[in-house]
């Protein structure tokens, strides 16, 4: 009789530990789909941010550079010798116009001169830039030391779409960027005392996911405090 108690117990062990083994394989594999499932979305996710990003390079080229293009061939072609100097300023102003238009499509394809000036240099450049826009206050810590090229893109990128998000969206007229070195890490902080937004609703436009995408891919770790109608801060901490 004992026997058969036992063997009876043995067999519900047995059996719930089946059990549990298969609900934890089931879970694993739940898991790992979930991951999947979520890593074709973010390549989903990436092809449509290039394609819209090559969109809008596109447009630019033909609707901005195209034109001026037409238009100073048309003053070129229609040259009158009596106004010489009234032409020339107004086809010295279309080229102006045209290099500047040629420099910020350039930039907006990769920054090509940050490897050469570095990021420093770069984000004091972007700050003029941006002043006829919005009042960006630059603050970096005297001991910043150069980063990997890798890196620097990335944290130039993040504080342009930032800034490009808060002029667009947010009504605000300040952004600050700090940048200190700690022992190991370095610490970035973007703010801005414009109208903030709910995370949870807007986590999903494709500005945030190109910010926390770039913190990704340098093992940077981020946290959002927004105060609805106070601003909006991020502060990012990126490993050396």
């Amino acid at each position: 009789m004992l026997i058969i108690v036992l063997i009876i117990i043995i067999s519900f062990i047995l059996i719930a530990y089946k059990t549990f083994i298969s609900r934890i394989i089931k879970e694993k594999d739940l898991q790992h789909q979930a991951e999947i499932n979520h890593q074709k979305q973010l390549t989903l996710e990436n092809i449509k941010g290039q394609e819209d990003e090559r969109k809008r390079i596109a447009i630019t080229v033909h609707d901005d550079i195209g034109n001026r293009l037409n238009i100073l061939s048309l003053w070129l072609n229609n040259l009158d010798s009596e106004n010489q100097d009234s032409s020339k300023k107004v086809i010295t102003s279309q080229i102006t116009e045209l290099i500047d238009s040629t420099r910020n499509i350039s930039h907006s394809l990769y920054p090509v001169n940050l490897e050469k000036l570095g990021l420093i240099l770069y984000l004091q450049e972007l700050v003029t830039n941006l002043s006829y826009k919005i009042n960006l206050s630059l603050y970096i810590d005297g001991r910043y030391q150069r980063k990997d090229i890798f890196t620097e893109v990335q944290i130039y990128r993040v504080i342009q779409e930032f800034t490009s998000n808060v002029i667009k969206h947010s009504n605000a007229d300040e952004v600050s960027i700090y940048i200190r070195n700690h022992s190991g890490f370095l610490t970035l902080i973007l703010s801005d005392n414009g109208q903030s937004f709910d995370y949870k609703n807007a986590s999903k436009g494709m500005g945030l996911k190109n910010i926390e995408s770039r913190i990704n891919s340098v093992k940077g770790i981020f946290k959002w405090k927004n105060k609805i109608g106070k601003g909006s801060r991020i502060i990012i901490n990126i490993p050396f």
